[in-house]
Parts: structure tokens; sequence; C-alpha cells
């Protein structure tokens, strides 16, 4: 078990082998996700800050989309699943983020666990059948597949970056800073 900060977030290993550190920095900005949305409610969820219509739902919702995407679809090859299969993406191509707006936040907590619990199953189910080098089954335009090992550090820089601005929407929201 991995040691905890002040704020509930697992600290990544210090020595650890390559999937395990990524996986590490990678459950470390999930954590840090939750601990900014964690006892907000509707309202807070739909907060945004200056000109940006972001909010604190649509990052759940987004980096849901975000993980089912990489982790089923991309690596696994699997086909949509609902939610995201009901949409019409060229049609509105940020489904994701505002349409949060229209749930409760708790069902937006809900879809955002279910996907990081499912990506976690596909990612080491991945690592057992070839290990970070693993390739992905769908490929970019030009052929490429992606290694898991992309995938995961792909997803700590989504993490990170959709992190930062969660610290200035809870601010926004209720003042609370940190990290």
């Amino acid at each position: 078990m991995a040691d905890m900060d002040e704020h509930g977030r697992p600290e990544p290993p210090m020595a650890g082998d390559e999937a395990a550190t990524l996986l590490g920095f990678l459950d470390y900005q999930r954590a840090t996700l939750a601990w900014k949305c964690a006892g907000l409610d509707s309202a807070a969820l739909n907060a945004t800050v200056g000109g940006s219509s972001m909010t604190m739902g649509g990052l759940l919702k987004h980096l849901a989309y975000v993980e089912d995407s990489w982790f089923s679809r991309w690596l696994h090859g699997h086909d949509k699943a609902p939610p995201w299969d009901a949409v019409d993406w060229t049609a509105d191509p940020d489904w994701d983020w505002h349409s949060a707006a229209h749930d409760t936040p708790e069902q937006l907590t809900s879809l955002w666990q279910d996907a990081v619990a499912r990506s976690r199953l596909l990612v080491s189910q991945a690592l057992a059948d070839g290990g970070v080098e693993q390739p992905a089954l769908r490929t970019m335009p030009d052929g490429q597949a992606p290694s898991l090992r992309w995938i995961v550090t792909h997803m700590i820089e989504e993490y990170a970056r959709h992190n930062g601005h969660a610290d200035l929407l809870r601010e926004s929201v209720d003042g609370q800073t940190g990290e």
C-alpha cells in the first residue's frame, strides 16, 4: 500500500519499476482531481472562472471519457460503451464538457470513478499480456500504435493539465487552495 499525503493521495514509489512509477504518478494525479472535486454540490461543479466555460463537473465527465477512450478503445480496441456510444461527436465534439451541467454530483463522481476502475483493470490486463511495451490495438492515422507506456504518460499529462484548471476552479468556488 502506498503512503498517503495529507490529502489522501498515494505517493508514487520512489524506487519502483517503470510500470509502478508511471501508474503511481497517474494514481496521484487521479487522486488530486478527486480531492479538488470532493464535497462540491451541483452549483459548485458548474461554476466557471473568467471567460472560460470549463467547470469541475465538465472536468470529471471529460476525464471519464478520456479514461475510457485511451484504455478501453485505443489500448484494447473495444467499441464505445454507454454513455459515449450514444453521442454524435461530430455534431457536438464538446458534449462531455457541457452535458455535465445536467448531471448530479453523484452521477459525475460515479461516472469518473467507474471509468478509473475499468482503466485500472484494463491496464493490469495489458501489463500481464506484454508490459509497458504492449501496443494499442487501435492505430494513429499513420498506422503507428501507441504503447501502453505512451498512453499512461499521456494520461499523466492529461490529468496534470486539467488539475491546474481544477486548482483555479476550486479556488473560485470556495477559496480552497493547495498544490
